[in-house]
């Protein structure tokens, strides 16, 4: 019996990979897709309606994520406020995919779907002495061993999905259910190993019940993983990845951010679609930063203006490396459009000619090359240093 929480854990994940091959075979749901410029993704919330303006900005876009907490302040709920914002982009740009967010894991409020929760006293997880505020010793954690919790979950991220202004679903806070080490100690090893149970089967329902021709899309490549998750995303269409120069446990910064380059390189090689989404400004504390209950969402202020491009090049270097066609680069200071210093700000780099690139990248230790038809790119990640020379305009 003392094998039978991993023999489950293999029984779940075995049809994952003919299901993705199955079902999601199709790229008609995916964005469009360009090499013209730098291909670009948007992640964003803003509690009151977005202005005229900003739609107009947010259409232009071929891939958007509306966070936890969009338009609640003035529709009254994230489900409304999402719905408002992404029939108005549609408006203008009917082509443009808008996904629907979602944490997998963590108690948001502002959702009306959370009053049916009342009717569930299962669906939050117990730690020590009756706690329940265990992420980040602030927030609820949902109980995904309970089946019920799972339906819930997923009907009510369907309601809003099958609005025909929706496109897909965001899967936020994978990492925290699939890190061995997080919350074990607070809920048992036991506890730990059926809630990924539960996870599991619940991302293979979700496939089911939303349907195939839904876009899903998973936070869930890491470095920090055995496999950088690479097991873990044919459940999905692809995968956002973020937290890409975090450093876990001894292991250098350097290595950590090649081998982060290796899975977005692999995942993107077979045909997933990539949100990779980087902070501009420098990021929190690298002690809390190692911590899987950091969220990415906080940053440092964007600096002066020449250390910004500095960052921005490199960070765009280490995409132009990996990007193959469904991959989008989206670079931030925060998720709040009324927070960020870089809201609707276009750099010069984003109005360069790119052009296909003309092979894969190049790597010499820690140097990575790559040539496109309008750009040549050189990386050092050792050095965090990233040039970008583009053909003249």
């Amino acid at each position: 019996m003392k094998h039978a929480i991993p023999l489950l854990t293999a029984v779940l994940l075995a049809p994952l990979a003919a299901l993705h091959a199955a079902e999601s075979a199709s790229t008609d749901k995916f964005p469009a897709f360009s090499w013209d410029r730098v291909p670009r993704y948007m992640h964003i919330r803003k509690d009151t309606a977005f202005t005229a303006e900003e739609i107009r900005y947010l259409a232009n876009f071929p891939l958007v994520t509306f966070e936890k907490g969009t338009g609640g302040k003035e529709f009254g709920s994230t489900e409304a406020g999402t719905l408002a914002a992404a029939r108005a982009v549609k408006a203008i740009n009917p082509a443009a995919k808008i996904l629907y967010y979602r944490n997998v894991f963590v108690h948001y409020g502002g959702y009306a779907a959370n009053a049916a929760l009342a009717n569930l006293p299962e669906a939050f997880l117990d730690g020590r002495n009756g706690n329940q505020k265990l992420v980040r010793e602030k927030v609820q954690a949902y109980d995904l061993t309970s089946s019920k919790v799972r339906d819930w979950w997923i009907s009510s991220a369907k309601q809003v999905c099958d609005d025909p202004a929706i496109d897909g679903l965001f899967f936020d806070g994978n990492i925290k259910v699939l890190e061995p080490d997080y919350l074990r100690n607070e809920i048992g090893e036991r506890k730990k190993a059926l809630l990924v149970n539960g996870y599991t089967a619940m991302m293979k329902d979700s496939r089911r019940i939303l349907g195939p021709e839904k876009l899903l899309v998973a936070n869930v490549l890491r470095a920090r993983f055995a496999d950088s998750g690479m097991s873990r995303l044919s459940a999905f269409d692809g995968s956002y990845m973020e937290g890409f120069e975090t450093s876990v446990g001894k292991v250098p910064v350097k290595d950590y951010v090649a081998k982060g380059i290796a899975a977005f390189q692999k995942a993107a090689r077979q045909g997933y679609l990539i949100a990779f989404t980087v902070g501009l400004g420098e990021d929190v504390s690298g002690e809390e930063a190692m911590n899987p209950q950091c969220t990415d969402e906080i940053r440092k202020s964007v600096t002066t203006e020449g250390v910004s491009t500095r960052r921005l090049n490199y960070l765009l270097a280490i995409f132009l490396i990996c990007a193959e066609k469904y991959s989008y680069f989206f670079v931030h200071d925060g998720y709040d459009a009324k927070k960020s210093q870089v809201w609707m700000k276009e750099p010069s780099e984003f109005m360069h000619p790119l052009g296909v690139p003309k092979g894969p990248a190049v790597r010499a230790g820690y140097l990575y090359t790559r040539e496109f038809a309008h750009a040549s790119v050189k990386l050092n990640i050792e050095e965090q240093t990233g040039a970008i020379i583009w053909s003249p305009l």
